[in-house]
């Protein structure tokens, strides 16, 4: 069976694997105040196409501000610690509690906010539908009136 090869020789079966390792995230990217996030796959940092990928942590009773992601879609997988993510449904506050190993799912333009009331930083790993890092910080306030 033939394969399309580009100018350079490559093909799209055989374009290289890349490997960014914890030490090369970058904290270069969309942040919001009381939490960080480090990019690790994106279109800056290995040329993806449409996917975004890193790591947020929120540290011991710390709650980031208000935020959404715009039109991108985000998982997110709790690694450790004890984050609570919150937002608004029909007029009220509603918090997630997930436990390291659980998933969450925002969907595109969601406000939201990440909480750590536990005494232990909360690390999760978070995969977004876009390449880049779509972060749009909210003024603060109860996320009802957003």
């Amino acid at each position: 069976m033939a394969h399309d090869h580009a100018a350079d020789g490559s093909d799209q079966w055989h374009a290289p694997l890349r490997h960014v390792r914890a030490a090369e995230m970058s904290t270069d990217t969309g942040q919001t105040p009381g939490m960080s996030r480090s990019e690790a796959i994106s279109a800056r940092t290995v040329g993806s196409e449409r996917l975004w990928m890193g790591r947020t942590t929120v540290g011991p009773g710390a709650t980031s501000g208000n935020h959404h992601h715009g039109d991108s879609e985000t998982a997110i997988y709790v690694v450790s610690g004890r984050p609570v993510f919150v937002f608004a449904r029909d007029g009220e506050e509603v918090r997630l509690t997930p436990e390291p190993g659980d998933h969450v799912f925002v969907p595109p333009f969601t406000p939201h906010r990440e909480e750590n009331p536990g005494d232990e930083e909360a690390v999760v790993v978070i995969a977004r539908s876009s390449q880049e890092a779509i972060v749009v910080n909210l003024p603060p306030g109860s996320l009802r009136e957003v």
